[in-house]
């Protein structure tokens, strides 16, 4: 993965000559950063009546994040994030493509990740794998006119609702000691999901979304 080689080189390069603090069995931290949220999507196409390869797709969105670690052993770290809720634009894609916005939807996926981190507890930089538990849980969906154009023509304003899921993400990322109690600490994960897209006027459209993230924090052990 390229993000992945760049983020550990930019950890050597910030390895500044000062004092590491031991992340050992017990200890907590807390993060404070910023996370970008990219779907990765493959649409499907919705269903009839609707023009044949009516699919969407959905823009990413940056928002603030809080994060909270707790060391169960030198290596093994709990961590759980969570932030302010992403909000989306969907725009039509494929016999829709150029189209516009077609609404926009907030998604909240809080996290509980299982972390190994590699090297001595006391070392400055330290990578580390991660595999998380996510419930991805979409609100505030609201459609635009040109989603009931598509949808509805001549009809009532289209309203639609995604379906809330449990699944899992994938996490890499790096730690890197800054002082004896503050630390960088950068990150990218993927998440797997497919969800369904429910329409008030009946039609229904298969999304699978499998987002990536990045995220930049500053973390505190204590």
């Amino acid at each position: 993965m390229k993000f992945s080689l760049k983020l550990l080189a930019a950890a050597v390069a910030l390895t500044a000559a000062s004092a590491a603090s031991a992340q050992t069995a017990g200890n907590w931290a807390i993060q404070v950063g910023a996370n970008q949220i990219t779907p990765k999507v493959e649409s499907g196409d919705i269903s009839a009546p609707a023009l044949p390869h009516t699919k969407g797709d959905v823009g990413k969105d940056t928002e603030p994040v809080l994060i909270f670690n707790y060391a169960v052993t030198d290596n093994i770290q709990a961590e759980f994030a969570l932030g302010m809720p992403y909000k989306h634009e969907l725009v039509g894609a494929g016999a829709i493509a150029g189209t516009g916005k077609v609404g926009t939807v907030e998604a909240l996926p809080p996290t509980l990740f299982a972390q190994y981190h590699f090297f001595d507890a006391n070392a400055r930089v330290r990578p580390y794998l991660g595999l998380g538990a996510t419930y991805a849980r979409f609100q505030k969906a609201t459609g635009s006119g040109q989603l009931t154009a598509i949808t509805n023509p001549g009809g009532p304003p289209t309203t639609f609702k995604i379906d809330n899921k449990f699944t899992y993400t994938m996490q890499i990322g790096v730690s890197v000691a800054l002082t004896d109690k503050y630390f960088l600490d950068m990150s990218t994960t993927k998440t797997k999901l497919k969800t369904m897209v429910h329409f008030s006027t009946g039609q229904i459209q298969d999304m699978k979304l499998d987002p990536v993230s990045i995220k930049l924090a500053i973390g505190y052990k204590f």
